[in-house]
């Protein structure tokens, strides 16, 4: 069996960090930062194309994510928690799963928080947006991290927060689980998945059921 998991909206709770992250590289080059809920509703994607989304640029946009990975690199693990049962969820998978983690933040990034948390241990891969050409909800960053595990995809689940999670396990072949404790809207969830949990313990809690 293989559980892999989405971090943001799945396993944490960053939004602090990534919303006050981008309103300053706005004001470092002297625009209006976004609101808020103009950030959030973007979480998930990568970060280009969350400055593309914010209205940054083409050209320039790759200076805007320089800047907030400056500025995120010091404030995700004072800014950042794990979600409520996150820990449990983790626990309980491990114990009859391999786990990874796939995500569109940085590979390097991830990796630090989750040694901060101590629960870097429990993960076998962890695939970020520098470890592949084609983030979600493109299925390779699944394909990658089932290939490296020499997973079963028949034994195989996503579970996440937003329809790119729920799209690149659809894709990949493999099932999914969506959580409504992150950023993603419910109502597009069906298009991808036949199974909606509030939290990552839920979810695990149902795939264990399974075995």
């Amino acid at each position: 069996m293989t559980i892999l998991f989405d971090l943001d909206g799945t396993l944490i709770d960053s939004t602090e960090a990534i919303v006050s992250s981008f309103q300053d590289s706005f004001e470092y080059f002297g625009n209006t930062p976004p609101k808020k809920d103009e950030i959030t509703k973007l979480i998930g994607y990568p970060l280009e194309i969350m400055y593309s989304s914010l209205g940054v640029d083409e050209k320039k946009v790759s200076d805007f994510v320089t800047v907030y990975k400056k500025y995120y690199r010091q404030r995700s693990k004072p800014m950042t928690q794990l979600l409520p049962n996150a820990t449990k969820a983790i626990e309980l998978a491990s114990s009859f799963a391999t786990l990874g983690i796939v995500t569109t933040k940085t590979g390097l990034y991830s990796k630090e928080l989750l040694k901060y948390m101590n629960i870097m241990q429990y993960f076998e891969v962890i695939i970020g947006r520098e470890d592949v050409t084609n983030p979600k909800p493109h299925p390779e960053p699944i394909l990658k991290a089932l290939k490296l595990l020499n997973a079963d995809k028949s034994k195989s689940w996503m579970i996440g927060d937003t329809t790119m999670d729920l799209e690149a396990a659809k894709y990949a072949n493999i099932q999914s689980i969506a959580l409504s404790c992150g950023y993603g809207n419910e109502q597009e969830f069906f298009q991808f998945t036949k199974y909606i949990k509030r939290n990552a313990l839920e979810a695990v809690l149902f795939i264990e059921n399974l075995v």
